[in-house]
């Protein structure tokens, strides 16, 4: 991917009112729905079910939407056509991807952990990130997930890293630019 050139760019981007949803796949629509509903707690929104997917191929699926308190959704693809257990082992959730769900203060993350372990379910945390606290766990499907609050010193501390964000980006990429490079080179390669 090239350097975003904004020079040439003349259209200003609309603000970005917040994330609508967003969707992973699961391996099974209802064992994801006892989850997210039964034990999370989010209200299931909608359960729609196709024949085609998007670009008119006949590929049934199920695509599910699970509401959190601020009207935001996670979504899931169930695919039965395609599924494999390869593709619902536990991600790492710094190699792959985790969703952070947060909640209102400390008392209801702890009581989030509380619900968890009353369902048998391994908890990690509380972890202190110093503007944030949060505890992990994983869904049927593998995923990593967070129930984060932020702590009082959450905007300031973030506040602080924005203004130091150019430095930071600018450091970190001539230290990694190397490995980066070689790490990219070496797999196109491997491709040809």
């Amino acid at each position: 991917m090239s350097q975003v050139q904004s020079d040439k760019v003349k259209t200003s981007a609309p603000p970005i009112l917040g994330l609508h949803h967003s969707a992973y796949r699961c391996r099974d629509a209802e064992e994801t729905r006892q989850f997210y509903e039964g034990v999370l707690g989010l209200r299931t929104k909608a359960t729609l079910a196709f024949e085609e997917d998007p670009g008119g191929d006949e590929r049934p699926f199920m695509h599910l939407f699970f509401e959190m308190g601020d009207g935001s959704f996670l979504a899931f693809f169930d695919l039965p056509h395609t599924v494999h257990p390869s593709k619902f082992k536990v991600k790492d959730g710094m190699e792959e991807w985790h969703v952070a769900m947060e909640v209102g203060d400390y008392a209801q993350m702890m009581q989030f952990k509380q619900r968890l372990e009353e369902f048998d379910m391994p908890v990690f945390g509380p972890i202190d990130h110093k503007f944030c606290h949060s505890i992990y766990f994983f869904d049927p499907n593998g995923i990593a997930l967070e129930i984060t609050v932020r702590d009082e010193n959450h905007d300031a501390v973030l506040d602080e890293e924005e203004a130091a964000s150019p430095e930071a980006m600018r450091k970190w990429m001539a230290e990694t630019a190397a490995i980066r490079r070689e790490k990219l080179e070496s797999a196109a390669q491997a491709a040809e």
